[in-house]
Order: structure tokens, then C-alpha cells, then sequence
């Protein structure tokens, strides 16, 4: 794995860790479709009950957070909630501008499960002809999963815990 994406994927989770009380993410609430109150009256008319209904997403709701929260520091370059499809735009670290990382992630099931996601990395070297294409370590898919993973979890276990 690239040490430049290593080192900012650490910094990344870190930061994560650090910040776990803080789970309301602004971008992920801007890419989770939101909710609207339904009101209903019972059939004595005194009782109002007003609860929120928010559209069901297609994929689980833990994964698609911790996908947006652990990849942050990348530009997004496509979001769809509903398929579970998370495309980020190229990213070059300052520390090494020669060389840029892209992220697809699938999340592929309602459930909170290991083989629900599906991360692939792409890289890029800048020669003397452009950007071209490079190998990336078969190890930064699987660490970024892992990562995403980890703050799913964190994620279920806050939602579990406060109720």
C-alpha cells in the first residue's frame, strides 16, 4: 500500500476514533434522503401522535455512514444511496502530488455484514505523458473495508445504545 494513503487513511481512522461522539456527520446527513412528520389522530380525536417516516434506503444504513465518514478526505465524485454506490473523484495527497487515489464502494446488502461491501482503489502516477495507471496494493482495499467496517459497527452499537 502506498504510505502517502496509509499515512492519511491512519490520520483518517483516528480521527474517526477520537471524534465517535460526534457521529452526525454533515455529509452524510446531506446524503441520507431525509425524513417528513406524518401526524394521525386516534379515533377520539384527542390523541395526536407525530413520528418521522423517512424513505428506506436500499442498502444498510451503517455501512453507507461509516463509507462516507472513513473516505471524507476524498472528493465525491457520485452518491446514490438507494443503490449503494459511493464514487469518489481522484485525490493526490499534498504530501505526494505526483500520485492520485480513486475509491468505488459497493455496499451490497440491508445487512450489516463483511461481505455486504465491496471497495476497489485505483491509482495513478503523473510521468512526463500524464497520468497513468498504476498498481495498487492488494492490502489498501481490504484495510479501507476493514476501516468502513470498524465505524459501521461503532455506528450500530451508538443507535443500539441509546435506545
Amino acid at each position: 500500500m502506498s504510505s502517502i494513503l496509509t499515512k492519511t487513511l491512519l490520520s483518517a481512522s483516528l480521527s474517526l476514533c477520537l471524534m465517535g461522539g460526534l457521529s452526525g456527520c454533515q455529509t452524510a446527513k446531506n446524503l441520507i434522503p431525509g425524513g417528513k412528520s406524518k401526524t394521525t389522530a386516534s379515533s377520539g380525536g384527542t390523541r395526536i401522535k407525530t413520528r418521522t417516516v423517512r424513505p428506506r434506503m436500499g442498502v444498510n444504513e451503517f455501512l453507507w455512514r461509516a463509507s462516507l465518514e472513513t473516505l471524507n478526505f476524498m472528493p465525491l465524485a457520485e452518491a446514490d444511496p438507494f443503490g449503494g454506490v459511493i464514487i469518489t473523484d481522484w485525490y493526490a495527497s499534498p504530501q505526494a502530488p505526483d500520485e492520485r487515489f480513486k475509491a468505488n464502494i459497493y455496499i451490497l446488502d440491508t445487512n450489516l455484514r463483511a461481505d455486504a461491501l465491496k471497495v476497489s482503489v485505483f491509482k495513478q502516477v503523473r510521468g512526463d505523458n500524464g497520468w497513468s495507471d498504476a498498481s495498487v496494493d492488494a492490502d489498501t482495499a481490504r484495510t479501507i473495508e476493514n476501516s468502513i467496517l470498524t465505524r459501521a459497527r461503532e455506528l450500530y452499537i451508538a443507535t443500539v445504545d441509546n435506545n
